[in-house]
């Protein structure tokens, strides 16, 4: 078979994202293939621009394929008292994050559904390329949050109100200036953040008041898992740890002989 041909292919995160959530809000029961929302997911999933029309099988996730899926969801959450089908790690891992935090989850579902609306995976049509395999996961919904986070009027915006509050433009977090830090090339630098994720918040219009200026790495660091933390948070989190590393260096300093 080659690698044009059409195949059985295995469920993207977003899929199974989408079809947790399905089972999840039908108590976590599987659906039968003539409900009616299996038959809306079938469509859903057909429209994403996740796997190439080429590699596609004419039963691309059809009605019976989503109803399986959630009969794998079902069987394999924790609990469930009859035997499990063959569900595979990546679902199960799927169900774990639901168990494990639903309302977010859930807004994740919801952030899916509402940027496949919208129309904002047409670009996503070309494969992501990334140095590390495991960087597709979780790559339509990743795109979705940096198209709206770089939104340049809304952050040249909040630089303004920073500006006329005759603040620096450093990070809220660790004080971070790339100006004072890299010169003329850092001066004006920064990196605008929703402290309400967007996979939260849904479609909703932004305040100024919901951006906060990061450094680039507290901004990994605050989406580097979940649940995220926010600015303020992360601000005390530093604090914390330079206290604790003048603690060390005092008690060092008070075991050195003069």
């Amino acid at each position: 078979m080659t690698k044009d041909s059409p195949q059985d292919l295995d469920w993207e995160r977003e899929e199974l994202i989408l079809a947790c959530d399905l089972v999840a809000e039908n108590g976590w029961r599987q659906l039968s293939v003539s409900d009616p929302r299996v038959a809306d997911l079938s469509k859903l999933l057909q429209r994403l621009p996740l796997h190439a029309p080429s590699q596609r099988r004419p039963n691309f996730r059809n009605a019976n394929s989503v109803a399986r899926k959630t009969a794998d969801i079902a069987t394999n959450r924790p609990g469930y008292a009859g035997r499990p089908t063959k569900g595979g790690r990546p679902t199960r891992r799927v169900i774990a994050e639901f168990i494990a935090n639903p309302a977010v989850m859930h807004g994740v579902a919801t952030a899916l559904r509402q940027a496949e609306a919208a129309g904002e995976f047409v670009q996503l049509q070309t494969p992501v390329i990334d140095e590390h395999d495991a960087a597709s996961e979780g790559r339509l919904l990743i795109r979705r949050h940096v198209v709206y986070e770089r939104n340049l009027a809304l952050r040249n915006r909040k630089l303004a109100a920073v500006r006329r509050a005759d603040l620096p433009l450093a990070c809220e977090a660790c004080a971070f200036d790339f100006g004072q830090t890299y010169g003329e090339r850092g001066n004006g630098y920064i990196e605008c953040h929703h402290i309400l994720p967007l996979h939260m918040a849904g479609q909703s219009s932004t305040r100024l008041a919901d951006l906060a200026l990061l450094c680039a790495n507290c901004h990994r660091i605050i989406h580097a898992r979940s649940p995220w933390i926010t600015p303020t948070q992360l601000a005390e989190l530093i604090h914390q740890q330079r206290i604790k590393a003048f603690a060390e260096v005092v008690n060092q300093l008070a075991g050195t002989p003069l």
